[in-house]
């Protein structure tokens, strides 16, 4: 981690419940550097708001912790009570179809995988609780993408899809297709994207908002996701991303 941002998080932590609000001094001294360090690093905390200054005199100022922190802290329960309440629905979908389930949520215009309940085979795919790909690989990541605004959609295509060199990676055309079929049809369909010969389906998780706050993601063999088989893992599945939608709140599309 970079030396200043390090030190500038640093200060955060002399906050405390018994010391809500502390001056420039006060943080200078507990910190042990120069006043002028202290200052500065304030200053850029101040501005991201993650510290908002109560009062400023010539000699001294006075700090409180922002607002920002509990919009982030709000950020972070959401993901936290995501994760669990649909536990238990993962686990009761992976003991009835017998494949990989994922919880996947967007962070940043990419696709993190926040939950992961494995089968009962001996599979082994390239995904793990806390991993980050980019949104147009893969079923799970590829129905975050289909939900997300265009201007971030087209932000996604314009810094992703293409090579230093300006070659096309993935056809624009192709993929954009794609994602409008995913928001007509409800599901994102996969197959070989993030491990050979494997299938992912995945549906749209609601929140009370009626948006889109996640994905359910199930993998497997290629070769189990076909006819009678594949029918059952996508009613399955989709029941139990509705059975987690309702359990956030969501009442079904107005």
């Amino acid at each position: 981690m970079n030396q200043s941002v390090k030190k500038a998080l640093s200060l955060l932590d002399l906050f405390t419940e018994n010391e809500r609000e502390l001056t420039l001094q006060e943080i200078a001294t507990k910190a042990n550097m120069p006043k002028s360090t202290a200052y500065r690093l304030l200053t850029t905390l101040e501005a991201g708001h993650f510290l908002y200054k109560t009062k400023e005199t010539r000699h001294d100022s006075r700090y409180q912790l922002g607002l920002k922190l509990l919009e982030l802290g709000e950020l972070v329960s959401d993901r936290l009570e995501l994760r669990e309440i649909a536990l238990p629905f993962m686990e009761q979908l992976a003991e009835d179809i017998n494949e990989v389930v994922h919880l996947v949520v967007e962070n940043q215009l990419k696709a993190v995988y926040i939950e992961k309940v494995d089968n009962k085979r001996a599979l082994r795919l390239n995904t793990r609780i806390g991993k980050s790909t980019p949104l147009h690989i893969g079923s799970g990541p590829k129905m975050l993408l289909a939900y997300l605004q265009k201007a971030e959609i087209n932000q996604i295509v314009s810094e992703t899809l293409y090579c230093k060199d300006g070659k096309e990676t993935i056809n624009e055309i192709n993929l954009l297709k794609e994602l409008k079929e995913i928001r007509e049809k409800g599901f994102a369909f996969s197959e070989g994207e993030q491990d050979a010969h494997t299938t992912g389906v995945s549906y749209p998780i609601f929140d009370f908002r009626n948006e889109v706050v996640a994905s359910l993601a199930v993998s497997g063999l290629s070769s189990y996701y076909e006819g009678e088989n594949l029918t059952n893992i996508k009613k399955h599945t989709k029941q139990t991303a509705v059975k987690i939608s309702e359990e956030l709140g969501y009442r079904g599309a107005e």
